[in-house]
């Protein structure tokens, strides 16, 4: 069974960075997501990377200030945030899908959660 478990996040003014980490414990072979979910709103798609070939995939609303990437030999999935706006302000959730890379948008494609971690951009 996998385990998630984010970090890197916290308190930021609005045009900083962050580099939000996702350490994937157990079976590592999955295709990786970021969400974000602040209050009173849907659980939102930033990015996903596919577990074979590393391809990519951004949300219009972060491409150009967001990066996904992974490193396999550390189990860990990145997320790199530039710019930041006080809209960022949310808590980041990384997420696992087993098996072939499909529908990597919707967060209902996503087997394993981790807890989350807040970020916060003051302006």
């Amino acid at each position: 069974q996998v385990q998630l478990v984010e970090s890197g996040g916290g308190l930021v003014q609005a045009g900083g960075s962050l580099r939000l980490s996702c350490a994937v414990s157990g079976r590592t072979r999955y295709n990786m997501g970021w969400f974000r979910q602040a209050p009173g709103n849907e659980r939102e798609f930033l990015a996903s990377i596919s577990w074979g070939l590393s391809i990519a995939v951004h949300a219009d609303s972060v491409k150009g200030r967001f990066t996904i990437s992974r490193d396999n030999a550390k189990n860990t999935v990145y997320l790199q945030m530039n710019s930041l706006k006080p809209e960022d302000t949310a808590v980041y959730y990384c997420a696992a899908q087993r098996g072939s890379p499909r529908d990597l948008r919707s967060r209902f494609s996503y087997e394993t959660w981790g807890q989350g971690t807040q970020v916060t951009v003051s302006s």
